[in-house]
Order: C-alpha cells, then structure tokens, then sequence
C-alpha cells in the first residue's frame, strides 16, 4: 500500500468581519439553548449509557431464527454485540460501486487501510494513515466514491464471500467519501462602460436558474469508535445517529423475541471539514490524498457531532433549493465558526468570546440609553438635524445593499438594520413635524414632505441650527468630491450586476468610508455652544467601547492593512468628543441651561426643584446654575 507524508490541508482563508463572528456564536449559542430546552421537556432519548444495566442478554445467549411468536423485525432495546477491549482489525476500500467482489480479487491500489489489532475502548490507540488513490473515471464524471468499511474480531475473517466468514465476528458497511453539495453561486458581473450587447445577451442565455451540485471531496477524514454507546433504544435514537448505527445481520434476538444487538459504531467524522478546503471532483482530477485518523470517540462527543453535522447540512440542502431560510442560516456561519476554531489560537479565540459577548451587551445599553435621551428630550439645542436625516439615508443604504447580496446576508442582520433605520426615523418626529404640504405650482408632483418646527425656537436652537448648516456646508466641500471620484473610478474598472446594483455599491462604499464624518457636525455644533450637556453621554460612551472592542477585532482578526487602520477612525471621534467633555464640563446631577439632566435621580428630587435657603449675594434668585453645590453656585459667565 502506497504511504506518503502528505496531509492534504489547506490552509485557510482570511476570517470574515466581527459581524458575522458574532453572528456565528449567536447561531451556536441559539442551538445549545435550544437543545438544552428539548432535553429538559423531551428527555433523553438516547438511550442509557454503558453504566447503565441492560436488560438485554449477552450475544452468546441470543435465540436462532425468527419463528418466535413474539419476535419483532425492529428491536426495541439492543446492546453491543462484542465487548469493549476487544482487538479488531479493519481494512477500508475505495470504489465507485456499492457491490464489492471478493477480497482477494480487488486492487491493491484500492486498499486505503488496513489497521490490525486496534484495541477497541482504548483511548490512547490513535492511529495516523496517509497515503494516495487513484480516482475512478465514474467519480471524475460526478459518481459516488464509497468506501467500504470490513471490521473484524482479531484474527477473523474480513472477507463476506469466504466461506469461514461469520457474522457473529465481523461486518461490512459502506459510506461515501465525497460530498455533493450546491456551488456557491456566483453573480454575474460585468463592465457598465465598454461591454457591447452581445456579450451581455450571451452572459443571460448561460446563466441556469436553480442551484448547481457538483462532487467535492476533502483529504481529511477522523474515522472513530464509539466505546461507550452501550444500551440504546434503537426507536428513539435521533436520525442523524442511526446511519452510523449497524444492525447483528443475522436477526437474533433475546428470549423475549424484542431485543437485539448491534456493530461497534464507526463514526465517520466530517464534522471539521471545511468547504474551503475541499476538491471539486472533475476530469482533471487524477489522483487524491486520504489522511485517515483511527482512534476512540466519546459517546457524548459523537452524538453531538453528529447532530450538528446532520442539521447544517439539511439547512444548507433546504437553503439551496430555494425553500424557506431556516432560523439557522444557510450554513455559513456555522462555516465561519468552525473555521474560527480551527484556525484560531485558543487564548486569541477566548479574548474573541469574550469581547463578543461584550460587544452585544454594550450595543444593548447604547440602544436603551439612546431611546432613553431622545424620550427625555424637550428641545433640539444642539441637535444636528442634518445629520439625523443623513443617517437614515446612510441606513437606508445599507439595507438595499444587503438586500441586493441577500443569498449571504443572514436575516438577523436584516433585521438588525431595519431596526436601526426605524429608530432614526423616530428621532425625526422628535425633532421636527413631518407634514405633506401641497406642492408649489411650478412643481411636477402635487404634493411634499416638509418638516415644520414643533415650537418658536429659542436663540441657542437658532444657533444650533445656523451651526448645523455650516458644519454641513464644509462637509459637503470634502464629501461630494470624494464620491464622485470614487464612482467614476467604480464605473470605469470595476464590474456591477446592474446600474443599480452600482449605484448601490457606491453610495454604500462610500457610507462605510466617509461615515464618520457624519459625527464632525455635532462636534462643530459643542465648539461653537461650548457645552455638550446635549449629548446622550451614556449611549455615546456604550459605543465608543465598542467602536475600542472592533479595534481589537481590527488587530487580532486577517485584513487588509488599509482596512485595518479603517477601523480606527472612529477613534479620532472618541478622542474629540473627550477632549470637548474636560473643556466644557457639566455636572449632570443638575439641570442645565438647555434644560436637561438629572439622569440619575428622579425628577421630583432634583435640586433645582428645591428652593434656595439663602440666596448667594449679588445673585438674582431666578438665575440659572451648574455647580452641584448650591450654596457655592456661580453665574456662568
């Protein structure tokens, strides 16, 4: 048998973004809750561990036949059919048939494994095999490529057609090697600029509606015993579990005619075979490499494999037919995850859950202190109108970007977004009156929306709103000629789905960009106020610490330098607004001159709602203050 040092791993692919991290971890954390829940309604359906006393007997003192009255084709109970330690031989081939001639008449070429005396319970027997196949032209032209699986007592037969074979002390199974799976599908693109009709008509008539399967195969397979299954009820044991559950062939059963026993369970495990590192199997593909683990698997560990392997794939089956996305995803986060743990270094993927996890609770705050302020919130002193209606936009954006790549975008993130664009909608009604107006009679639609003040505005929401035009006038000056050069470098050399998918693309691209320039106004608006007792210190301060946790992302996560140093933009926001928060301090147990504060006591304890017991001297009794002490209170000047 051929014997290469040859792993055949690839090497894997730079992580994706922290959102889809996250994401990741949700859907994990969302399963093992889910099955927690099941398991404390449902129970364990399992079936009793090797601990347990079964009331099935020993295999030497099994009835012969099926003449009982009582016997049942389905065993209800069944228990090992040889005992743990045991010493096995196992000998694996490849074939695109599912029929196998004798042994002795098959290719060497084809015998992949051939392991003897391998202790069955121990766990430290681990074995390494690597080595190399031909592949058969029917698996070049999308066949199955099944391995099949001979496992035997020591010293026994292997062979089903000798005549010395007995069923008592081996078996024979079956299980495909390569993976048929849905092409990630690819959108077509071309150049807006430049591309004749011709190819465009052409490019639609190859297009084929539906998803394309196509043959992959992995190097990589763990190939493991499950010791300690002991008794299962063989009617209550989860699908995914069953397929690696084998059956004495023979029928036998206990004297009550209703329990049998059933192979050591070989579990096949592809749970940590990522799609990326996999082979598409086609005419070009000659000869492959198998790297095969044999060893002893936790029962637990198994089912649990199992389960998880099974549900990803039916979702990603479900998802690539066009049927409903399931709560899940498509698959791909759960990809992303695995990958992560592969991938990762352990205390680099510990800091990463931890900071995750932070990441949602801060991001949960910022959202409650952010609707907090705005329901507290009496008038628009030093509130950037502009800047409410350019996040919306900005939002909005985004949102029709994601719809536009939706067969990657998972609904949580959809809904995320919407979300946020709601929220920014209801700010506007906090600002101003939204109003449709009849439409001036030069105008082409008849009517308008416009946006009325709630109230007469006071001179300082006068300034706020003269200093919001400003700040705007100049971020127009630096923002309108950015997009454009960046929309005709987009149009010339790049290639879009549509005009609008480009359209899309660049307004997008420039959101994630230039989008920190939306806070520059509301700084220019705290320099020319000298105060930022308008601001939502508490939800501002939430997303600051998680705009420091996404530069830990920046830095322990694979990235382009470029965007890298992107993600510290926001930063130089932070550090402003600090700088503005020790210039113009506020002591927010108070009331402030726009009327706001106290945020953390209740309104009829505040103390500028108890009268002064002495009025300082030279001060007029309904001036204004700031100080936390009253008797110490000054004029602000």
């Amino acid at each position: 048998m051929p014997e290469v040092a040859q792993q055949g791993q690839g090497g894997a692919e730079a992580a994706p973004a922290n959102n889809r991290i996250q994401q990741a971890i949700q859907t994990i954390g969302i399963f093992f809750l889910v099955q927690f829940v099941v398991g404390q309604f449902l129970g364990n359906s399992k079936g009793s561990t090797s601990g347990t006393s079964s009331s099935t007997p020993a295999f030497t003192e099994r009835t012969t036949g099926t003449g009982s009255s009582n016997y049942s084709s389905i065993p209800q109970t069944i228990a090992p059919i040889w005992p743990t330690n045991s010493s096995l031989d196992v000998s694996i081939y490849v074939s695109p048939s599912l029929v196998m001639p004798a042994l002795r008449s098959v290719d060497r070429d084809n015998l992949v494994l051939e392991e003897k005396d391998f202790i069955f319970g121990d766990w430290k027997d681990n074995r390494q095999i690597d080595t190399t196949f031909k592949v058969p032209k029917e698996v070049q032209n999308n066949g199955t490529l099944w391995a099949h699986f001979y496992v035997a007592l020591h010293g026994h037969q292997l062979d089903p057609v000798a005549e010395d074979y007995d069923v008592a002390k081996a078996y024979h199974f079956f299980h495909p090697l390569n993976q048929v799976i849905p092409k990630k599908k690819v959108a077509k693109t071309r150049k807006l600029v430049g591309s004749s009709d011709t190819e465009l008509d052409e490019e639609e008539k190859s297009e084929v509606s539906g998803p394309t399967w196509s043959s992959y195969y992995h190097p990589n397979f763990t190939m493991s015993f499950i010791p300690d299954s002991g008794s299962l009820k063989y009617v209550n044991i989860h699908p995914a579990i069953r397929q690696y559950v084998h059956l004495e062939s023979s029928g036998a059963r206990d004297a009550s005619g209703q329990n049998g026993w059933y192979y050591p369970i070989l579990f096949v495990n592809t749970f940590w075979q990522l799609r990326d590192h996999m082979t598409e199997l086609n005419s070009t593909v000659k000869e492959l490499p198998l790297h095969i683990n044999l060893n002893n698997l936790a029962n637990w560990k198994f089912s649990l494999y199992s389960s998880m392997g099974e549900g990803a794939k039916q979702s990603q089956k479900q998802a690539a037919s066009g049927g409903p996305m399931p709560a899940g995803g498509d698959g791909s986060e759960f990809e992303v995850f695995k990958s992560i743990l592969l991938d990762t270094n352990i205390y680099l993927l510990a800091t990463t859950a931890i900071v995750t996890v932070l990441h949602m609770v801060f991001e949960g705050l910022a959202f409650k202190s952010d609707i907090s302020h705005w329901r507290n919130k009496k008038d628009n002193v030093g509130i950037s109108f502009r800047t409410i209606l350019a996040n919306v936009f900005m939002q909005s954006v985004i949102f029709l970007y994601l719809m536009d790549n939706s067969d990657g975008t998972s609904w949580m993130i959809l809904i995320g977004q919407g979300m946020g664009i709601l929220l920014e909608a209801w700010k506007i009604t906090k600002t101003v009156d939204v109003r449709i107006r009849e439409a001036t009679p030069d105008s082409w639609l008849p009517y308008k929306v416009t946006f009325e003040d709630k109230h007469k505005l006071s001179e300082t929401e006068e300034k706020t709103k003269e200093y919001d035009q400003i700040a705007f006038r100049y971020l127009y000056m630096v923002a309108v000629p950015l997009l454009g050069a960046y929309a005709v470098y987009s149009l010339l050399y790049e290639t879009h789905k549509s005009w609008y998918s480009f359209v899309i693309t660049t307004l997008v691209g420039s959101v994630y960009a230039y989008g920190f320039l939306m806070m520059v106004p509301s700084l220019y608006i705290n320099y020319r106020l000298k105060s930022v007792a308008h601001m939502p210190a508490k939800a501002m301060t939430y997303k600051f610490l998680n705009t420091f946790i996404d530069d830990l992302f920046a830095f322990t996560i694979k990235m382009p330098t470029l965007h890298r140093l992107a993600t510290l933009r926001d930063d130089v926001i932070f550090f402003v607004y600090i700088y503005q928060a020790w210039a113009y301090k506020v002591d927010y147990t108070r009331v402030n001159e726009f009327g706001q504060g106290g945020d953390d006591e209740p309104v009829e304890d505040k103390l500028t709602n108890k009268p002064l017991s002495t009025a300082p001297a030279g001060e007029v009794a309904a001036t204004k203050v700031t100080g936390s002490k009253v008797a110490t209170a000054k004029k602000r000047k």
